[in-house]
């Protein structure tokens, strides 16, 4: 070999030797370090990297795992006189150490009126604007894709929103603000404000009852629809409660100040602390620590005898009066119903309503049956996923009869899925439209925890005929928006049991009502003309109900009178509006009222959905409200995370109700029929909560995450390779060194 290769060879010998595995040595713990650094700029985690009391979420990657955002909740609540002013504060934080989107659902009272957004970020607040539903959603998801933090507030049910809050940092908080109205209500001399802290998990029935919807040119083709054609927007993960410490504190404090001398103040739920102000003003305060796993019930009493038979308030916004009304009927001592009351109940036992739910039902059902009279007529239905008629038809009242349909109830326990519709359309079907000789009652004793809401509000609208439908909402977490709307259509009325020591009292008013003559024929004339008035179909009152009327009008003169017929006798109140007592939120209460209008006389087939949908829309947009058609946005200007940095969708868990069984509810999915095994399930998740969990995915499905971002794994077997390169090298030139 001549020299200067010689030379050459043993020149690279000696820098592979020595340089070349420490290049490689860099690049392989280079790469090391790098995979370090991504992992801990990653939202997911191993089991070993937890610490105590963290809540997990599996992902789809294998043996890693998200750790749960986490929110707490202030709820603020300003009561003047028919109204209530509310402001819920929700804290978003994130524990893990990776980009998350937290997406939480949360229940709101059906009739309120949401119209306000804020989100802080530090030091910054940046305010909501409402837009159309599909704009808003654009909006927010650009901002996301964006890497700027954002929060959008969609509502998916009247009662149920979701508030969806994207970019937010490792270990960050991010403060959402959300301001509403509502009425408040009468029922008798009590006056009650409800505040739903939980959304309870929701059957969703598999579209296989499907409605169909032929096309209008007579082709004879047509599309069918699904139950619930949102089914993934309304479940969120629920918690264990036997392996996992509740979340989502919550806090609430209530000025209430109720225009009259305060009597007995009560909070039904929960422990509180109560300070009085003045004679019509007390402080009302959640005592202890509390977390979202039941609603918030507040009623209070006058101090006087009797509530004020009427109220009426305004409110000037702009060139337009606003005005609210109550007024309640009196009662006039008369004969009872003198027909026989044909009464058809429905029991629901499905495994939403295992626990205390169950009691509280078949207690209720027990009490209704010790009511009825020889003359009655009755029949008692039960359903899960399958349904029981007692009966074959209503049957009297004797004792045999009541003694079996007792026996039959308290042995009902609760399992299975909630399948209402079948026992619904049972209880409708009158074999007997014509006989005048008893009035036809349905009382529904149920959670209402079903996603198929609108396909049981149809069948009432379309088989009701004589019947009267009376919704019994059992439990710490009921679905006021179907209870309301279903006692609506079906001219009844709707009774609130949370608790087993409320069964007597409300199940007694209950009957009274059932009992008393309905007072009729309502209607409400403003003298001074132009005036918009809701709701458009005045319901019929029961004993002691309020008429309550919200009214846009051209001036605040003039009177306002209200007729209608009690039992056989006319009666008739008049009310000078310009007396009327300065009112807030008025104007928001009416607009949010005419959109239900709408929803219910589209229901009812008065007009069609096209223009519902335009009424709604307009209505929303004007007022800056929260519906079906229009959302909540709002984006931070600032770009907080980086293109490189991947972004994790979370949904926030919520608690069991209060009550409620977990294994009576999720043995409820193992029942569903086959079809179900590709469609979307109650998404209820065994979570984690303890130093070494066992998670356990919910049902059929996986939480989309991504993988983590990074190609260190490629760095380290192109070091592992230059090692491998380098030795060979060595080895080659010591052999050509001694060939030589």
């Amino acid at each position: 070999m001549p020299h200067w290769l010689r030379r050459t060879c043993q020149t690279l010998w000696l820098i592979n030797i020595v340089g070349l595995p420490f290049v490689a040595l860099a690049v392989f713990f280079f790469s090391l370090a790098n995979a370090h650094a991504e992992t801990a700029r990653s939202p997911l985690v191993t089991l070993d990297e937890v610490k105590s009391g963290t809540l997990l979420l599996k992902s789809s990657d294998a043996g890693r795992y998200i750790e749960a955002p986490r929110v707490a909740t202030d709820v603020d609540i300003v009561v003047s006189g028919p109204t209530a002013r509310a402001r819920i504060t929700q804290i978003f934080t994130n524990p893990s150490n990776g980009w998350v989107e937290a997406v939480y659902a949360y229940p709101l009272p059906e009739d309120s009126a949401v119209h306000a957004l804020k989100m802080v970020v530090g030091k910054r607040v940046i305010i909501g604007d409402i837009k159309e539903k599909k704009e808003a959603k654009a909006i927010y998801e650009t901002a996301k894709a964006s890497g700027q933090k954002a929060s959008l507030v969609e509502q998916q049910r009247p009662n149920l929103f979701t508030n969806s809050v994207a970019n937010i940092g490792p270990h960050e908080q991010v403060v959402v603000q959300i301001d509403y109205q509502e009425p408040v209500r009468l029922s008798g001399d009590e006056f009650s404000l409800r505040v739903p802290l939980v959304v309870a998990p929701r059957y969703n029935p598999a579209p296989v009852t499907q409605t169909a919807d032929l096309a209008a040119d007579g082709s004879g083709w047509g599309t069918t629809a699904d139950p619930v054609p949102d089914r993934e927007k309304i479940t969120s993960p629920v918690l264990d409660p036997r392996v996992n410490a509740p979340v989502n504190p919550v806090s609430i404090k209530v000025r209430l100040q109720a225009g009259f001398a305060l009597g007995e103040v009560k909070s039904h739920h929960h422990p509180v602390n109560i300070e009085t102000v003045d004679a019509q003003t007390q402080l009302i305060s959640l005592a202890g620590d509390n977390h979202a796993d039941r609603d918030f019930e507040l009623t209070w009493k006058p101090q006087s005898a009797k509530a004020p038979a009427v109220g009426l308030f305004r409110e000037t916004i702009g060139s337009n009066d606003y005005a609210l009304a109550y007024i309640t009927p009196p009662v006039i001592e008369q004969k009872q119903e003198e027909r026989p009351r044909e009464i058809v109940f429905v029991i629901d036992n499905s495994g939403s309503m295992g626990g205390t739910s169950m009691n509280q039902a078949k207690a209720s059902l027990d009490y209704a049956l010790s009511r009825l009279k020889p003359a009655d007529r009755f029949n008692v239905i039960r359903f899960d996923d399958t349904m029981t008629s007692l009966f074959q038809d209503t049957v009297t009242a004797d004792r045999n009869n009541i003694s079996t349909a007792r026996e039959f109830v308290g042995n009902l326990e609760a399992a299975g899925g909630t399948e209402m519709l079948a026992p619904l359309e049972a209880a409708l079907d009158d074999r007997r439209p014509n006989d005048q000789a008893f009035v036809r009652q349905i009382v529904l004793l149920t959670d209402g925890a079903i996603g198929n809401e609108q396909q049981l509000l149809d069948t009432i609208a379309a088989k009701l005929g004589r019947s009267r439908v009376f919704m019994v909402g059992i439990g710490s977490a009921p679905n006021n928006y179907l209870m309301n709307r279903a006692a609506e259509l079906g001219r009844g009325t709707f009774t609130s049991i949370g608790s087993t020591d409320q069964v007597d009292e409300r199940m007694r008013n209950l009957f009274a009502k059932l009992e008393s003559p309905v007072i009729t024929n309502l209607s409400a004339t403003f003298s001074s003309g132009n005036a918009d008035v809701t709701p458009a179909i005045l319901p019929d009152l029961y004993r002691g109900e309020p008429l309550v009327i919200a009214a846009k009008l051209s001036s605040l003169s003039g009177t306002l009178t209200v007729k209608g017929m009690i039992g056989s006798q006319p009666w008739e109140v008049t009310l000078p509006v310009a007396k009327a007592a300065k009112g807030e939120g008025l104007s928001k209460l009416w607009a949010r009222r005419k959109i239900s209008d709408a929803e219910v006389e589209s229901t009812l087939g008065k007009i069609s959905r096209d223009e519902a949908d335009k009424r709604i829309l307009k209505l929303a947009l004007e007022n800056s409200l929260v519906s079906r058609l229009t959302s909540l946005v709002a984006v931070d200007k600032n770009v907080s995370r980086s293109q490189d940095k991947p972004l994790t969708r979370a949904d926030v868990p919520l608690n069991l109700p209060a009550g409620w069984d977990f294994d009576t509810v999720f043995g409820e999915q193992t029942t569903r029929k086959a079809d179900l095994e590709n469609g979307s399930d109650v998404h209820l998740a065994k979570l984690v909560h303890s130093n070494k969990p066992v998670t356990i995915q919910p049902a059929g499905e996986q939480f989309p995450l991504p993988q983590t971002a990074t190609d260190a794994e490629l760095r380290m077997i192109a070091g592992l390779l230059m090692l491998l390169a380098s030795a060979g090298l060595f080895f080659f030139t010591r052999k050509t060194g001694k060939a030589s």
